[in-house]
């Protein structure tokens, strides 16, 4: 690595106008560097000049005269050696375009006229990144955990339970996490987030052979510091084709980037493409107490026993109501054979205050019930994975001599509560 790097320049610009370039080359010159690496032309020479040499730690390019500015970026990011910390400058004052660039891979977006102050302060940041140690070190490898939520049923609040851990993960336990809403079509992982889903997920679907860490690097939407997402809003009219080869490449490449993925799943992913849970430790099952969740509850831990044995299920209870659930706790338990892990309690309020703000669930709604509960679910995830990255024994499996369900009619059940419960006894 520092062999490479010493073949490098420690900066290189491109610039438009000589007013811009006379402000930086001032800078450039405190910051010890050489003059002479800030070089009249915009992007699109940037792009020239590094497809035939090396791209230096720092690199500062002019968009103004960039007729597609986020296209040329990525075309820059083809010629731009790994490591390298873009800094782009421009006119145009237009939040979308920034998000969208930083989405794209650059670290900063500077607005004309230039100052020095402003150039000193992005130079000193992007030395500092520049310097620290990269998260692929091999030396510095840790344990990567991935996990899946998956709904009983639609409307049972799986993606809110997706989008909340995913926060929780990224920003209390500070793990670098990666979420991938699966829901090509009517995600609503970025939405719920406040984010433009762009077209990164679409574009690994339509050319998976081009997903690596600099595709992802430029594809994955940041939210914060620690979470990056890769959502869609695929048009409707557009079937999903693909044999989920991209999905698998996608994991994999999370695996080396990231710490932790979160995967929001719809259950008829399972069906398509049961290999998505390979390399899954934990499944979040979401459900309601309802005799279709509770239906559907059994299928799908069947299906989890049969395709996906090494994952451990951690089944939760959304939107639970007291008194006013059409199962009891105890009944759809004795259903599905196991433990309920956590009971979240219902929180219309929360939700909605959430939306209002653009923020998940438990970021809007730390001090309410349902955001400690949610608190306890992304420590019971982390805790269900031990160092050398297998999956640790269910606590959850309720071991008891249950009754299978063909063995007794729920809706009897329902009706009669009282009289099975003693047949149970």
């Amino acid at each position: 690595m520092s062999l490479k790097n010493s073949t490098r320049d420690a900066f290189a610009a491109f610039m438009c106008d000589e007013t811009a370039l006379d402000v930086l080359r001032s800078v450039v010159v405190d910051m010890g560097w050489a003059p002479e690496k800030c070089h009249r032309g915009g992007l699109r020479n940037a792009i020239q000049s590094l497809s035939i040499t090396a791209s230096p730690n720092i690199l500062m390019v002019d968009l103004s005269e960039s007729g597609d500015p986020l296209n040329d970026i990525n075309a820059l990011a083809e010629v731009c050696e790994p490591g390298t910390v873009v800094i782009a400058v421009g006119q145009v004052n237009d939040v979308r375009l920034y998000r969208d660039l930083v989405a794209s891979g650059i670290q900063d977006y500077l607005l004309k006229p230039l100052n020095p102050g402003q150039i000193r302060d992005a130079m000193v940041q992007a030395q500092t990144i520049f310097a620290a140690p990269k998260s692929h070190d091999p030396m510095g490898a840790r344990k990567h955990i991935s996990m899946a939520v998956v709904g009983t049923r639609g409307g049972v609040g799986a993606s809110t339970l997706a989008t909340s851990l995913a926060w929780l993960f990224s920003t209390e336990h500070k793990l670098p996490t990666a979420l991938l809403d699966l829901d090509v079509h009517f995600g609503t992982g970025a939405l719920t987030l406040d984010l433009e889903p762009g077209r990164g997920l679409t574009d690994a679907i339509d050319n998976p052979s081009r997903i690596d860490g600099l595709f992802i690097e430029r594809a994955m939407i940041r939210a914060n510091d620690n979470l990056a997402i890769l959502s869609a809003e695929a048009p409707i009219n557009s079937p999903l084709m693909t044999d989920g080869s991209a999905f698998v490449q996608l994991e994999e490449e999370f695996r080396q980037a990231f710490e932790m993925t979160v995967i929001d799943m719809p259950r008829n992913m399972l069906i398509n493409f049961p290999h998505l849970l390979a390399d899954v430790n934990v499944v979040v099952l979401a459900t309601e107490l309802t005799l279709s969740g509770a239906r559907d509850a059994i299928r799908l831990l069947s299906w989890l026993k049969s395709n996906a044995a090494h994952a451990r299920p951690i089944i939760v209870a959304n939107k639970v109501q007291a008194g006013a659930n059409e199962i009891s706790k105890a009944d759809f338990e004795a259903s599905i054979e196991r433990k309920i892990n956590f009971m979240v309690p219902y929180d219309i309020k929360g939700a909605s205050n959430a939306a209002k703000l653009g923020q998940t669930f438990v970021a809007a709604n730390r001090a309410s019930k349902a955001g400690g509960l949610l608190r306890d679910i992304a420590h019971a995830v982390i805790g269900s994975v031990d160092d050398d990255g297998s999956t640790t024994a269910d606590a959850g499996i309720d071991t008891r001599k249950a009754s299978l369900l063909g063995k007794f009619d729920l809706k009897k059940m329902l009706a009669k509560p009282k009289a099975k419960t003693k047949a149970n006894a």
